[in-house]
């Protein structure tokens, strides 16, 4: 009988995370950014409950993505508010976390490419990233999209017995009206035409 021909892994998809099906998944990530190093300065990593309940804060404005490998979360990332005052409103902070072992594939770059097209037609204006040094897988996708450093905040975090610094990198999504229009949230920009064809074409195959 001949050899049954070996079965084609799916591709890495990237979609809309789910607070409670990806909660698990999007911990297990996050945890050794917490335990094992700096790129985190949380000191406890939290559960799948309490992750869920942050996934489902985060989407009620801001989009949270994840890349998955059948239903295993490789990677995700998200946009949040940059400050809380109303003056800040058009400004989002970005983070991306990947796991290790799917690291130097692209996966980053993807989940960003996502993330920006949803926040320019959300109406957001700019977006800032903070890394803990060194870090240089994280400068080179921040970099790769055009982010260039706005400073460094030297000895903020003390964590594992030392003093660390963060880079802070930013850019502009968009250049603003004057006055600006209101940044769509969330559910809202979901509901709309671009919003639909956003999602259509993240969950379309890749070629």
């Amino acid at each position: 009988m001949a050899d049954a021909m070996p079965t084609e892994r799916a591709p890495i998809r990237v979609r809309l995370a789910d607070p409670q099906q990806d909660g698990a998944g999007v911990a297990e990530v996050y945890r050794p950014a917490i335990e094992t190093s700096v790129a985190s300065f949380e000191a406890v990593a939290p559960g799948a409950d309490e992750m869920a309940e942050r996934i489902g804060q985060v989407l009620k404005g801001h989009p949270w993505l994840v890349a998955v490998d059948g239903a295993e979360v490789v990677g995700y990332a998200y946009a949040s508010r940059h400050h809380d005052r109303a003056a800040y409103r058009w400004s989002v902070e970005v983070s991306a976390y990947i796991h290790a072992a799917w690291q130097r594939r692209g996966i980053g770059r993807r989940l960003y490419q996502w993330l920006f097209e949803a926040l320019r037609a959300q109406g957001f204006v700019n977006v800032y990233a903070g890394m803990t040094l060194p870090n240089e897988g994280s400068f080179r996708l921040h970099r790769s999209f055009g982010m260039e450093e706005i400073g460094v905040y030297r000895d903020v975090g003390y964590k594992f017995g030392r003093w660390h610094d963060v880079a802070w990198y930013g850019m502009r999504l968009q250049e603003p009206a004057d006055p600006p229009d209101e940044p769509v949230l969330l559910p809202g920009f979901l509901s709309s035409a671009a919003g639909q064809n956003w999602l259509d074409r993240m969950a379309a195959p890749r070629p």
